[in-house]
């Protein structure tokens, strides 16, 4: 079985999006959209923290969402400001909640909390988006 590639199309003002497969592994595929967006929007330097959170963006969505795709996106919704999302056929909206010290489960959310400037979860008549926001610091 072949490796799914991403393939960056753009959207919106500007953006890229995906849809990936309800696997691990997307998280990775994610990760590399949100490096190719930045890269080509001249801010590399938010790369790394903009790959963490999508990558726990579509980590959760892998683990919780109902269907066999999720569909990632990073958009640059104004000159100093990326939005990474992911979206889901579930309902269920994320709930953050505290991590026992041997609990790998429920980190993820306090992390996007703490790394993202904003964060949030839309529902939508099908399922729900789930988005994180980072601001370049001047």
């Amino acid at each position: 079985m072949s490796q799914p590639t991403t393939r960056p199309r753009r959207t919106g003002h500007p953006g890229y999006t995906e849809t990936l497969p309800r696997r691990p592994e997307s998280a990775a595929l994610a990760r590399r959209l949100a490096q190719i967006a930045l890269t080509t929007w001249g801010l590399a330097h938010l790369t790394d923290d903009a790959a963490l959170l999508i990558s726990e963006l579509a980590a959760n969505a892998v683990r919780h969402a109902q269907r066999n795709s999720i569909h990632v996106s990073v958009e640059r919704i104004a000159p100093g400001t990326v939005r990474v999302s992911v979206a889901d056929f579930s309902h269920a909206l994320p709930e953050p909640r505290a991590a026992t010290t041997n609990d790998e489960d429920g980190r993820g959310l306090p992390l996007i909390a703490a790394l993202a400037t904003n964060w949030g979860a839309d529902e939508r008549r099908w399922g729900k988006v789930v988005w994180a926001e980072l601001e370049e610091h001047r």
